[in-house]
């Protein structure tokens, strides 16, 4: 705790004169980014650094393996369902990125099963991709890893689009899915094409 407590009085000296209208402003007007971002909960992937961005420009949630479920609307808890509906319906961000990285550890979890002390949730989370399993598992050993981190991006995208709110908004123009995936020892961010692949970001 204290190394936080320490990076919290670096904030409030450092950070904290230099962005504090633009905080005051925020806490005035509100929130109104125009990005949310879908990324993994991994330490070493920080979307608003990867981006350089400020406070107040990206709606971001983190879960295992940057994964978005399919549509189902019941009692039980769906903290990342939740995060899209307040974005789309609510916030009514312009985009949606589902952002994958390198050495995913979801991803190995999926491909080799997760382990013994995390089966109580993380074991029937990764399930959401479980269609890409088989077809990973094709590959040769060494493409495993970044394959199944790809396709868990084309998984995500493929099911936020079940979330009929979202259909719709894509459907009107107003709403844009896009994927990507950073390279955590390179720095390098590879896009989702329309061709189903992807490619370096320009």
């Amino acid at each position: 705790m204290d190394r936080l407590i320490d990076g919290y009085r670096r904030f409030r000296v450092e950070t904290w004169p230099r962005e504090r209208a633009r905080f005051e402003e925020l806490a005035e007007r509100g929130q109104s980014p125009k990005t949310m971002v879908i990324a993994c909960s991994d330490s070493r992937v920080d979307p608003q650094m990867i981006f350089s961005a400020a406070p107040g420009e990206l709606f971001v949630v983190r879960n295992v393996a940057n994964l978005i479920p399919p549509y189902m609307p019941d009692a039980a808890f769906h903290g990342t369902s939740a995060a899209l509906e307040f974005a789309v319906r609510v916030l009514k961000v312009e985009r949606v990125l589902v952002l994958g990285h390198a050495l995913c550890g979801g991803v190995a979890a999926l491909l080799n099963g997760a382990p013994p002390e995390a089966q109580d949730f993380v074991a029937g989370w990764i399930s959401i991709a479980k269609e890409a399993r088989e077809r990973v598992l094709r590959c040769e050993p060494a493409e495993r890893q970044e394959v199944g981190e790809h396709e868990a991006v084309r998984i995500s995208l493929r099911n936020i689009m079940t979330f009929p709110w979202v259909a719709e908004a894509v459907a009107e123009g107003r709403l844009t899915l896009h994927g990507a995936h950073f390279g955590v020892a390179t720095g390098k961010l590879v896009l989702l094409g329309e061709d189903g692949e992807f490619h370096p970001a320009s």
